[in-house]
């Protein structure tokens, strides 16, 4: 069965071609299952998602609490509020 895009070069095949107009692949060189299996850039089986995270994002985020500027801003806020309040 000849595929509607070439999985070795990407390029468009005419539905009867016996090989590809761009690249020349056919059957035998890449349009196997395996030929084509082998350009699509996925992992492999032994391929360890917790390490493609370490490189790719520097780890685990940290949890952080709440910045000390967000607690003095909210202190000023309720003190500022209680001034107006009692005034």
């Amino acid at each position: 069965m000849v595929p509607e895009n070439c999985p070795n070069c990407g390029a468009d095949v005419p539905r009867r071609a016996k090989a590809c107009l761009e690249c020349g692949a056919d059957e035998q060189t890449g349009w196997s299952d395996s030929a084509h299996a082998e350009n699509l850039g996925l992992p492999e089986d032994n391929f360890d998602y917790a390490q493609f995270v370490k490189e790719e994002f520097g780890g685990a985020p940290k949890p952080r609490g709440i910045s000390w500027l967000w607690w003095i801003t909210a202190l000023g806020l309720v003190l500022l509020f209680l001034f107006l309040f009692f005034r």
